[in-house]
């Protein structure tokens, strides 16, 4: 490896010990770059990796609410603002128990490059909380949104940074979110987030749009195959939001997906969540609250469930994992291996361990796509949405579906003309990696050194 590459990757294992999931985004992304940074020396003199690899700011923040009770709770805020180069901070908040420094650095380094791909001028940054919205009423939710926005909004802004949802936050946080900015401000910047209600600024579509996206670069890859999407059998993780735009649009597009996962298990259901009544299920066993995947199972005959178990070695055409980091590791990856699964496409940030992941790309007859690539289509209908907020627009339901087909096909390409051009063949997982970093290492260059 190149030296100045591997001083890196070593100095962030060293400082970053207690932060695993930071380092191992570090050592992927970076591992790939190795014939860019061959190529231009001058990197090393502007200590380039050096200076991506740190925030350019990230604080906590205390953040106080009252429960229904009248007990006083107090968790801790985060806002990581990673990497401006090319456009205003952009990414979402997480709320959940184990939210801590490692795990936003890690989430605000992905997304720099993923929203690089877009090709869009946004940066990357991510934030949340160690707070839990899981048991707890619409009111003490309420109460714990306007202290976080309390603190956070004098560092957001349309051309500042802009806050997205992510796991934990949802329509109803982001609105909670919301009325406390415009409260505060005196102003309806409504471009200040994304993820809103359509009644005040939110983009068609935006709920499903991960998974949509997903299903299109899902697309691409199996046109270079020579290959259709219809009658493809599908796993995936989860029933959220990003699992349920992946049934939505294949059940469109006529393959089916035959597992879903909770923290209870996984279900496998032969016929596919392939019916309209099926989709909208995903809907309510999410709003339900009660965070079962069992609950489907019970609802529709035919259908297995598996308690304390992952869909890893179900034999299926593609594997989607799209819950959460680190879901799929070694032992589930030789499974995966074993069933013939010949498309492995990563949805959920990081879901693979970085030995897993390498195993996979070393399969024979196994095509592997990275989640940065995969799963930009989130990111990039925020981005059409801040557009439409700029503008005072509106536009269809067809019109940001169209859009988001055309960046991820955008993506796609950018990929594999990145991994041709360093010698690399058909490798999405380093052409991914090479073309989001490439668009941010010339903004930096060209920006100077700060």
């Amino acid at each position: 490896m190149n030296a100045y590459l591997e001083r890196t990757i070593e100095n962030v294992k060293s400082k970053y010990a207690n932060e695993p999931e930071f380092v191992q985004t570090v050592e992927e992304v970076l591992s790939s770059l190795e014939p860019v940074i061959e190529k231009h020396p001058e990197y090393e003199n502007a200590d380039l990796l050096g200076r991506m690899v740190e925030p350019e700011r990230m604080f906590t923040f205390r953040v106080a609410w009252m429960a229904d009770d009248g007990s006083w709770h107090t968790n801790t805020g985060y806002r990581c603002q990673f990497n401006g180069a090319i456009g205003p901070y952009k990414g979402g908040l997480r709320f959940q128990k184990n939210v801590y420094p490692g795990i936003i650095k890690f989430l605000g380094f992905e997304q720099i490059f993923k929203n690089s791909l877009t090709g869009l001028p946004i940066g990357g940054g991510k934030g949340g909380s160690d707070f839990d919205p899981a048991g707890k009423s619409d009111a003490e939710i309420m109460r714990f949104c306007q202290s976080y926005m309390q603190a956070l909004y004098r560092y957001i802004g349309p051309d500042v940074d802009v806050p997205a949802g992510d796991m934990g936050v949802g329509a109803r946080e982001i609105g909670y979110l919301f009325g406390e900015y415009r409260r505060l401000k005196g102003t309806f910047e409504n471009g200040v987030l994304t993820g809103k209600g359509f009644s005040y600024g939110g983009s068609r579509i935006r709920p499903e749009a991960t998974g949509y996206g997903a299903v299109y670069y899902l697309e691409n890859v199996l046109k270079h195959e020579g290959e259709s999407i219809k009658d493809k059998t599908i796993a995936c993780a989860g029933f959220g939001n990003v699992t349920w735009g992946i049934c939505k649009k294949a059940f469109q597009l006529g393959a089916k997906v035959v597992t879903l996962s909770g923290p209870d298990g996984y279900v496998y259901d032969p016929e596919g969540v392939a019916t309209e009544e099926k989709v909208n299920y995903l809907l309510e066993m999410r709003d339900s609250g009660r965070n079962r995947v069992q609950d489907y199972a019970d609802k529709f005959p035919g259908t297995t469930f598996y308690p304390g178990e992952k869909p890893w070695g179900v034999k299926v055409d593609i594997c989607m994992p799209s819950a959460m980091q680190n879901d799929v590791h070694m032992e589930h990856a030789k499974k995966i291996a074993e069933a013939g699964v010949k498309y492995y496409i990563e949805v959920a940030n990081m879901p693979t361990t970085n030995d897993a992941l390498k195993y996979l790309m070393d399969c024979d007859n196994m095509i592997v796509a990275p989640s940065k690539a995969v799963n930009a289509g989130g990111v990039a209908t925020s981005a059409l949405e801040m557009s439409q907020n700029s503008e005072r627009l509106v536009w269809s339901a067809e019109e940001v579906d169209k859009q988001l087909k055309q960046i991820m096909d955008t993506i796609y390409n950018m990929s594999v003309e990145a991994a041709e051009e360093y010698g690399l063949g058909y490798n999405l997982v380093a052409g991914a990696n090479i073309a989001g970093f490439q668009r941010v290492a010339d903004a930096m260059m060209a920006q100077g050194v700060f």
